[in-house]
Parts: C-alpha cells; sequence; structure tokens
C-alpha cells in the first residue's frame, strides 16, 4: 500500500474547525440568555470559515478543490455502477460530494438568515437594520425554524453515513486527521497527490485573515437596527 497525501492541513483545520464550532452554535442557541452574545460570535466564526472554503475550494489542495469532487452525471453513474477510478473516490466520492455541498449551502443559508434575524430576546442580526422588518421576520422565522432543523437532519444524515461506513471497515475520519489515504500502488499512480508544503499553508494563512476581514467590514459596517424600514 503506498500513502497519497489527499487532505491538505488547511482543509483538514477548516472541517475540524467548522465541527466545533457548529457544535457550539447549537449548544448556545438552545441555551440562549447569556450565551447568544456567543451564538453570535461563532456564526461569524462559522461564516469565515465558508468564506475560506469557498476560495480554498478553488486554489487550494488537488483534492480540496470543487472542480475535483463535484458530482458530475459520468462520475455518479460510474460510482453507481460500481465502475468508478480511483481519481472518482480519492477525495470524497460523488454521493458525498453531494453531501457536502448540501452542507456547505445550508451552513451559509443559516448564517445568512442569522445576520438578518432578530428574536427579540435580545439578539439582532448585524444587517437587520439594512432590511424590511417583513424580510426580519422571514429570516428569523427561518433561522429558528425550518432551516435550522434542515441542517441538524442533514448532520445527523452525515454522521450515521460515516458510521455505516465504518461498520463495513473503512474509515473516513482517519484520513481527516492524518490527511493521507492508503492505496494500492496501481490506484495510487493514478491519484495526484495534493500539495501541502509551507506555501500551502502560508497562502491559506493569508486567506484566512482576508476572509476573517471581509466579516469584519461586513459586521462593523452594517447599518444600525433604527435604520430598518
Amino acid at each position: 500500500m503506498n500513502t497519497v497525501r489527499i487532505w491538505d492541513l488547511p482543509t483538514r483545520v477548516f472541517h475540524w474547525a467548522l465541527v466545533a464550532a457548529v457544535a457550539g452554535l447549537f449548544v448556545t442557541g438552545k441555551t440562549g440568555g447569556d450565551l447568544m452574545a456567543w451564538h453570535g460570535w461563532l456564526g461569524y466564526a462559522v461564516l469565515t470559515l465558508l468564506l475560506f472554503r469557498l476560495a480554498w475550494g478553488v486554489i487550494g489542495g488537488r483534492w480540496s478543490r470543487f472542480a475535483s469532487f463535484m458530482p458530475a452525471p459520468a462520475r455518479v453513474l460510474r460510482y453507481l455502477r460500481g465502475q468508478a477510478t480511483p481519481r472518482d473516490v480519492a477525495g470524497h466520492n460523488p454521493l458525498g460530494a453531494f453531501s457536502v455541498l448540501a452542507m456547505l449551502l445550508l451552513l451559509a443559508a443559516q448564517v445568512g438568515s442569522g445576520l438578518l434575524a432578530d428574536d427579540d430576546l435580545g439578539f439582532t442580526g448585524p444587517l437587520a437594520g439594512a432590511v424590511s422588518n417583513a424580510a426580519v421576520k422571514t429570516a428569523t422565522r427561518y433561522h429558528r425554524g425550518f432551516g435550522q432543523w434542515l441542517l441538524i437532519a442533514l448532520v445527523a444524515l452525515h454522521v450515521l453515513s460515516i458510521v455505516l461506513y465504518l461498520v463495513r471497515g473503512k474509515n473516513l475520519l482517519w484520513p481527516m486527521f492524518r490527511g493521507d489515504k492508503q492505496l494500492p500502488p496501481d490506484e495510487a499512480a493514478q491519484v495526484q497527490p495534493s500539495a501541502d508544503g509551507a506555501g500551502n499553508r502560508i497562502l491559506a494563512l493569508i486567506v484566512l485573515a482576508l476572509a476573517a476581514a471581509a466579516v469584519w467590514w461586513l459586521v462593523t459596517s452594517a447599518p444600525p437596527p433604527s435604520m430598518g424600514f
């Protein structure tokens, strides 16, 4: 078996940081009270991570790029027929790619609605003053209702799939910790390793800093709630 670097360090850090932030959002959101301030900060953290991942999906390591795992029809058909090539499944397999993309979209919707929400209990999203009261109410209902439970359902499905793969003898978590996959020599020869050197990691830090700056600007330059209409 040959060792092939699949997940670069920035992708792995993003993944586990997102897991921690989403768990924290669930706990603080359900607890409420003084923890709602933390709920807001964790929401900003998730938005920063999503902006980072959007950029890293274009310039990151080979298997972190969206182009490497986008579930094109031909890839999905090969996978369903049991004819997937090593390149089809080196990173996310085609069905896993649907789950990843859906997770990113739902997280973006949840964070976006949170920026506009106002729960009348001490938390007002920083962009609530930039839209109409009707838009604020719609965003609040989505954030506290349908959007929240849809995201929880997808997370539960994601965890269940990991457990099922583990039962079948395939550990999906270990490569996300270590970054590497063990592949037979003939398969490894067909899989291009992801770049994961010092230059790659410095670039990731720059991208993360730019994402954080963008979120800071968005939050601090938002109009006050009194400007809503």
